[in-house]
């Protein structure tokens, strides 16, 4: 801040002694004395708050960026799932009608009726078929 070296103070220091006297030196050093220190605190304060403020403004910045990245994640994992949920859907009609016919071709293929009129199961019993033989 100031440079002040030893000669420096010890002209103030005489210039001090000459203008106040020896009577009144001790308190007007004492009154410069509590005046310093209390600038130097008041700074000390200012300081801590700036950087408290730098500290916090940092911390937004952090956490914006952070919400930033969850919220595209969050996208992302939406449009994966939509497309997922879409591929299901298209895929969808066309197991269910290969289900829907299956049981019917099955069952026409697996029931044939003899000439007396008794019904013969093939090999390959469907689940409707299926029952317990006693």
């Amino acid at each position: 801040m100031f440079d002040i070296g030893f000669f420096e103070l010890a002209l103030i220091s005489l210039l001090a002694l000459i203008v106040l006297g020896p009577e009144r030196l001790p308190r007007a050093a004492r009154t410069a004395g509590l005046w310093l220190g209390r600038i130097k605190r008041s700074v000390s304060g200012i300081q801590q708050e700036i950087s408290a403020q730098l500290e916090a403004e940092e911390l937004r910045q952090t956490l914006n960026e952070q919400k930033k990245q969850l919220d595209e994640t969050l996208a992302h994992a939406r449009n994966e799932a939509r497309e997922v949920e879409t591929t299901i859907t298209r895929s969808s009609p066309a197991s269910q009608e290969d289900a829907n016919a299956s049981p019917a071709a099955d069952s026409a293929r697996s029931t044939t009726e003899t000439t007396s009129g008794e019904q013969e199961t093939s090999a390959t019993p469907t689940s409707e078929s299926r029952e317990p033989r006693s």
